[in-house]
């Protein structure tokens, strides 16, 4: 029987799992990090973070690595484990947040939700609700989404692009004077110099972030990263190859979507089509 190999303390965290076995796979190979990267067209650099467990990639690189190796399933299998574990997302999300917070341009799709930045109070009551958060701490976490509004204010505001599904504006708040306000809002700051809000027409069919939501930040050192969420987890993406094959899908949903004038026109007519506060 082979020997068993020793499973250290840090294996027992999956983000050091998996960059255990990443190092340790590319090490029996007798592979350099750069050789590995010329064999299967990744950057080396991206190859290294993961091994350090800077970061845990995508998917496609853990599927790459599997066809490589032959471990098939191994370490993708190792990689959900990962990305699903609530520690690293927090710490994901924290980073990202800083990196918002000093970006001089972003650029963003929505495919079900509406993004922090063009929320209203009540739209993020709602969806922070629907996600289980009560009490106190819904009160906190409303700030704290709706706080970050600010970001758009301002002569020194970041340029800002967002390309909305349909269904974005299609799904409304059971709320119906939160819902018109929501849409009014969104009218509102689509007039703004600095932000280029469009439509993505269902009509458009099927694209390449089809079931992602993604948000791309232009640093001031002139570096793009991207975060990308689903609907149970998010991922802080780095790397130059991978961020560059999310913006040319994000380049070809954009040329599927309407003008900023036809989307402004599209929230009007939702705005006609929505019910009237019964309160007012």
């Amino acid at each position: 029987m082979p020997q068993r190999r020793t499973v250290t303390s840090r294996s027992h965290e999956p983000r050091w799992r998996y960059a255990e076995e990443v190092r340790r796979l590319r090490e029996q190979s007798g592979l350099t990090l750069r050789q590995l990267a010329e064999r299967l067209g990744w950057d080396w650099s991206t190859l290294g973070k993961l091994e350090r467990g800077q970061s845990l990639g995508s998917p496609e690189v853990a599927q790459a690595l599997d066809e490589h190796y032959g471990t098939p399933g191994l370490l993708l299998a190792l990689w959900e484990l990962a990305i699903a574990d609530p520690v690293q997302f927090k710490e994901q999300y924290r980073r990202y947040m800083l990196l918002e917070a000093g970006a001089v341009s972003l650029w963003h799709f929505a495919v079900s939700i509406l993004p922090g930045l063009l929320q209203s109070d009540g739209y993020a009551r709602e969806v922070l609700a629907t996600g289980g958060i009560k009490g106190e701490e819904l009160a906190q976490q409303v700030e704290a989404r709706v706080g970050r509004r600010a970001l758009l204010l301002g002569e020194d505001a970041p340029t800002f692009r967002t390309i909305l599904s349909e269904a974005v504006l299609r799904t409304p708040l059971r709320d119906a004077g939160a819902w018109r306000e929501q849409l009014e809002h969104l009218a509102e700051v689509a007039e703004r110099p600095h932000v280029t809000l469009q439509v993505l027409p269902l009509s458009a069919g099927l694209h390449g972030l089809v079931g992602t939501a993604v948000m791309f930040l232009r640093l001031p050192d002139g570096r793009t990263v991207a975060y990308t969420e689903t609907a149970y987890k998010g991922e802080l993406i780095e790397g130059n190859g991978e961020v560059e094959r999310l913006q040319r899908a994000y380049d070809s949903m954009r040329d599927l979507a309407l003008s900023p004038a036809e989307s402004l026109k599209f929230i009007g007519q939702r705005l006609e089509e929505a019910p009237c506060d019964p309160s007012t």
